[in-house]
């Protein structure tokens, strides 16, 4: 806590104040517009980019991690609490800060308990496609807020704001920052200043409003902003809470994976080492931190995360200076935010996630593995068709269920002996040497009760093909575990094997593994003997 405050340097000042000032900019319209995706008050945002950030910074591990609003995590908050309480509502803004603390809370305990390993279970592509199907959801969110109306019924003066908005900030993403380079500034203040356009649209589009009366002429605007800080809030629906405790803990899910591959990225840029556990804790206190803010459920944002880094932030002081410029923002008058044009804000959601679309992921796994790349799909297809909650739900299966499939197909091969050595290798790769009256089988993973029968017909099958072998060797230097159901397994395949004559034997046995062999009684059942190697296994049988 703190471990970065206490070895602080006077250099690494300007990177932080740099890149705090930065990011608050970058903050206000991004926490307005998530807060309306979740659909909250605008300043709901803002409320939740101070305290948040602040308590992350006491307790995370990263040190350009920028914890508030963020797209994907404001959708399954209007998801979840939409299902409660209608939109607008007082019981909708108390629902979506419980909803925080139930997250909040469920990641601290995740990271008292050390379970941040649990993270691993939910593959990339199957990440990949939640955020994908995340991001067109919101996308198709924001058509009726860009255009002033549902489709095709258009506003004209807030589709023709709307959609010159999107116009700008499209064209600022692509080809803003090559402009500015090829007037003279450096690559890394021209990429910085593109990451501003969101900000500089939003008040050029205020301007408008004021400008033209437009608000007069039906384009919607954010409303009045509270003047001040969030109030402490600590309300909560007890009669919610159950309601709340499986998607909270769903929420937080995500909030860990997003805040972990967003921190990762850049602590590899830094050579930096993350604490999994520890980024749980600061995480969830963040969360609650919300909470008591009176706001929504946060993580950890890539894209503002890299603008952060990107700025020149050194430590999380940055995000410090953030929150505390914030604050003053909401301290001194708050008039020119109630201008801010709904039209516009929307219009920086819907480039922002579009940015998320990114198909690499599914490019590279339609190439290497068609598994990975239908559960990419299946996962997108699901948050599209069946909401975000759902999609989360249907991800987690997926990536289980690839998982226990693979380890229930362990992969095996006939092993023969390469001429003239004592290396042993895969009959269909190398040109091996075999004898008709020795089968040797290598297993290339641990034995376990969801593998053990998929191995013991696998067996029988070589058995059958090998029909005049007297003597069977399992290599086994890819075992790194054999369980109890696989001990009996054995033991099966043992007795089953000498009553067919057949001598069953085992080759270069780790230590762990023979260490619990031995605490059972199948070394001294077995139908043949235990050795060293598969070579010394070999030239003893066959003499």
């Amino acid at each position: 806590m703190l471990a970065w405050l206490r070895s602080y340097r006077r250099a690494l000042l300007p990177g932080d104040v740099s890149a705090g000032i930065v990011v608050a900019m970058m903050m206000i319209p991004q926490g307005m517009a998530y807060a309306l995706v979740a659909g909250l008050p605008p300043v709901t945002g803002i409320y939740a980019s101070i305290l948040p950030p602040l308590v992350y910074a006491l307790f995370g591990t990263s040190m350009t991690q920028s914890v508030g609003p963020m797209a994907i995590v404001s959708l399954m908050t209007a998801a979840i609490v939409g299902q409660m309480a209608p939109a607008g509502s007082a019981l909708y803004s108390v629902l979506a800060a419980q909803l925080a603390l139930v997250a909040g809370a469920m990641l601290l305990l995740c990271g008292v308990l050390r379970l941040g390993f649990l993270a691993n279970f939910f593959s990339r592509p199957v990440m990949s496609g939640f955020t994908v199907g995340s991001a067109l959801v919101i996308a198709f969110g924001q058509l009726k807020p860009l255009l002033g109306a549902d489709l095709p019924h258009w506003h004209g003066p807030s589709a023709a704001l709307g959609l010159g908005a999107l116009l700008l900030l499209v064209l600022s993403r692509s080809h803003l920052a090559p402009l500015l380079r090829a007037c003279g500034m450096r690559q890394g203040a021209a990429d910085i200043a593109a990451r501003l356009a969101p900000m500089l649209v939003v008040l050029l589009g205020l301007l408008l409003v004021q400008v033209l009366g437009l608000e007069a002429l039906g384009v919607k605007t954010t409303g009045q902003v509270p003047t001040g800080l969030p109030q402490l809030n600590l309300a909560t629906s007890p009669g919610h809470w159950q309601q709340l405790l499986q998607p909270g803990m769903l929420v937080g899910f995500v909030v860990f994976l997003i805040s972990m591959s967003a921190a990762q990225s850049l602590a590899l840029k830094r050579n930096e080492k993350l604490a999994s556990n520890r980024e749980l804790v600061g995480l969830g206190a963040a969360n609650v931190a919300s909470m008591v803010s009176g706001a929504f459920p946060v993580t950890g944002s890539m894209s503002r995360s890299a603008v952060n880094f990107a700025a020149g932030a050194q430590t999380p002081l940055a995000s410090v200076i953030t929150a505390g410029l914030l604050a003053v923002a909401l301290v001194a008058p708050t008039g020119w935010l109630a201008l801010l044009p709904m039209p516009v804000l929307a219009a920086t959601i819907i480039v922002a996630v579009l940015g998320m679309l990114e198909l690499d992921t599914l490019r590279t796994a339609w190439r290497y593995d068609r598994g990975d790349a239908l559960a990419w799909l299946v996962t997108g297809a699901g948050v599209v068709v069946l909401g975000v909650e759902a999609g989360v739900l249907v991800g987690v299966a997926l990536s289980m269920g690839t998982l226990i499939w693979r380890a229930s197909r362990p992969h095996i091969a006939v092993l023969g002996r390469i001429a003239g050595s004592e290396h042993f290798r895969n009959i269909e790769r190398y040109p091996a040497e075999t004898r008709p009256e020795l089968l040797v089988l290598r297993i290339d993973a641990n034995l376990f009760f969801g593998n053990v029968e998929a191995v013991q017909q696998r067996i029988e099958d070589e058995l059958r093909t090998h029909p005049t072998a007297r003597n069977l060797v399992l290599a086994m230097s890819s075992v790194s575990s054999i369980d109890t159901t696989a001990l009996f397994g054995l033991g099966e395949l043992n007795a089953s094997l000498a009553r067919r004559n057949i001598g069953l034997h085992l080759a270069e046995v780790k230590g762990p593994v023979m260490d619990r062999l031995r605490d059972s009684d199948l070394p001294q059942r077995l139908n043949g003997q235990i050795f060293l190697s598969t070579a010394i296994a070999c030239d003893t049988l066959a003499g």
